[in-house]
């Protein structure tokens, strides 16, 4: 087959592809677009996590994080921050040969004024991993990058939480202070 007519069958064959990848619902991570300009998180100073949001918060360009709640249009508090490697499997002897890694994270945000705007939610990822006493260094460094791996993924799960929050109250239906109207009365004939 001559060049030309491979360089030919390509384009159509990267439009099907790129229909198919547009078909499924792909689409490229987009930066978080937060409902406020302003927000202050009580992480410890030197959280992995914290570090992190920050840096993607930072990345979407119109919202600032504050190093104090004074100012902060939107205050997220950190109610807890856990890791958990609890044993999943034992083998015939006794000892652990699965591991299930837990990463939980609990917070709120509240507004200026101190009114709740997400209550106090729990996030909780878990991996599984395998454990082999010869491969002792390899499986130590495999946790970490699972929990490195939940850390990234803690972020993104925030910042969907904090940019689904509308930070306009929904609008109360209005109540008429007017008494409803009476129904007139009717008159039963009396047999």
């Amino acid at each position: 087959m001559p060049a030309d007519s491979r360089t030919w069958l390509r384009w159509p064959l990267m439009l099907i592809m790129t229909a198919m990848l547009c078909a499924c619902g792909f689409h490229l991570r987009a930066s978080a677009n937060l409902p406020f300009k302003s927000l202050f998180m009580t992480f410890a100073p030197n959280s992995p996590l914290g570090i992190e949001l920050k840096r993607n918060i930072l990345a979407s360009g119109n919202t600032q994080v504050l190093p104090t709640a004074e100012g902060a249009e939107a205050i997220l508090e950190v109610l807890g921050e856990t890791q958990e490697k609890v044993i999943l499997t034992t083998n015939s002897s006794g000892r652990a040969s699965e591991y299930m890694l837990y990463y939980r994270l609990t917070f709120r945000v509240t507004d200026a004024e101190k009114k709740e705007l997400l209550p106090a939610t729990l996030i909780t990822l878990k991996r599984d991993i395998s454990y082999n006493s010869s491969q002792e260094l390899s499986k130590g460094a495999e946790e970490v990058l699972l929990y490195r791996d939940m850390r990234s993924d803690m972020v993104q799960q925030v910042l969907r939480r904090l940019a689904a929050l509308k930070t306009a109250q929904p609008t109360q239906p209005e109540q008429s202070t007017a008494a409803p109207a009476a129904a007139p009365a009717t008159a039963v004939p009396a047999k």
